[in-house]
């Protein structure tokens, strides 16, 4: 069956995707916040209940609280879920920020501060020895900060100090360090960079303050370290309880696609929140299969046929994906009510050649769960951080370009 394609606008050429705390912090292949927005008042006018399954740094769960929706977000990688908690967090004084960053311009500046530099795996390699102090100070003066709120509003201002102080090529999600040449030019200075986020942050914060202090009814926002492949968080957010979903889900293995956990290793190696694990392992598709599956999809078989018939490992890993995004459709699909929606926006990317076809799919299994099929909206994709180009058959040097346009996939459930 054809998919009926909405024809109105979800671009959003010249939109501001850094309102509000959304400001806060870098991340790939971020939703940007309109469309998150347009679909809560599209489809969600009447709900008070957001879930977001693979919700990132939370774009759609700040959207959802600043509509006084209580939001629920789940995701696996530590450094996203801080940045969510601490994007969602309307708890803290502006005044009390203030004077809060004025201590710390005071305490970095005394020769008294103190140092603390985790244990970071080849901290030579990816840092310059004049940066660790630096770094190591703002470290050690975060972990003296009492108020959870407080602390977190550092962190992830600290999280964005410590990839810039790094020698990671800049605009790359996956660790490649500088070339020499590049390096003896790359001078970082993470005081500065530190109290520019900071600044950055609290301008941010002070919309979102104003917006959540005009609010009636106190909503909150609860982020939960669930992976929705094999749980969902049943305690916080019962079997059909949820009004919409708005989402993002990976476009594919975090291996050829969107190395999440590459991404925000540094980080939170210095914040702690990692020990050594491998963060992209755990993602959709880190565990190949043995054998191609049948999915309830006649056209994701036939694609990942396609694939098999000259490349069948390569044709696994992608089977591997879709196998774990049926599976976390299937507990989704538990927490919406009756005469909720499921929106998930999506991109239908090319490997080996072939188009997988993820927006039909993720139909096809929302629609095997007993949902109904509403539209698809497509949309340019002008801003969404994605790599300029990706590795499709999972061969060194080999790369195509990624998908220029985006699907909005709108389901409802009987």
């Amino acid at each position: 069956m054809e998919q009926s394609v909405a024809t109105d606008d979800w671009t959003f050429f010249d939109a501001s995707t850094r309102e509000y705390t959304h400001v806060y912090h870098d991340y790939p292949a971020r939703m940007i916040p309109q469309v998150a927005g347009k679909l809560i008042h599209t489809y969600g006018k009447d709900a008070r209940i957001l879930y977001d399954p693979y919700c990132g740094t939370g774009s759609s769960l700040v959207e959802g609280i600043v509509e006084g929706l209580d939001v629920f977000g789940t995701d696996i990688n530590p450094l996203a879920r801080l940045i969510a908690e601490a994007k969602t967090d309307y708890s803290l004084n502006i005044y009390d920020i203030v004077a809060e960053i004025s201590d710390f311009k005071a305490a970095i500046n005394s020769k008294e501060a103190g140092v603390y530099i985790p244990e970071i795996r080849n901290i030579d390699t990816w840092f310059k020895g004049e940066v660790l102090q630096p770094l190591g100070k703002i470290r050690h003066y975060i972990d003296k900060i009492q108020d959870i709120s407080m602390r977190r509003f550092f962190q992830i201002a600290f999280s964005e100090t410590v990839r810039e102080s790094s020698n990671t090529r800049k605009g790359e999600f996956k660790l490649f360090r500088y070339p020499p040449e590049k390096l003896k030019v790359h001078l970082p200075d993470p005081f500065s960079i530190m109290l520019s986020k900071l600044g950055r942050n609290l301008k941010g914060y002070t919309q979102f303050k104003e917006i959540m202090e005009k609010q009636q009814r106190k909503p909150r926002a609860i982020i939960l370290g669930l992976n929705s492949v094999s749980e969902i968080p049943c305690k916080e957010l019962p079997e059909d309880s949820a009004d919409i979903v708005v989402t993002s889900p990976p476009y594919g293995d975090s291996h050829t696609t969107v190395a999440y956990g590459q991404y925000s290793r540094l980080s939170s190696e210095w914040l702690s929140l990692i020990n050594g694990e491998n963060i992209d392992s755990k993602l959709m598709g880190g565990k190949k299969l043995k054998k191609l599956p049948e999915f309830p999809s006649s056209s994701l078989n036939a694609a990942i046929q396609l694939i098999y018939e000259t490349k069948r490992q390569r044709a696994l890993e992608v089977a591997s994906f879709y196998s774990d995004l049926y599976s976390s459709i299937r507990n989704v699909s538990k927490i919406i009510r009756k005469g909720g929606f499921a929106c998930y926006v999506v991109g239908n990317r090319t490997v080996n050649s072939v188009l997988l076809p993820t927006s039909t799919a993720i139909r096809d299994f929302f629609e095997s769960t007993g949902f109904e099929y509403v539209s698809t909206h497509i949309r340019e994709i002008p801003n969404k951080r994605m790599p300029a180009r990706n590795s499709p058959t999972n061969v060194a040097g080999e790369t195509s370009s990624t998908m220029l346009n985006e699907h909005i996939v709108v389901l409802k459930r009987n």
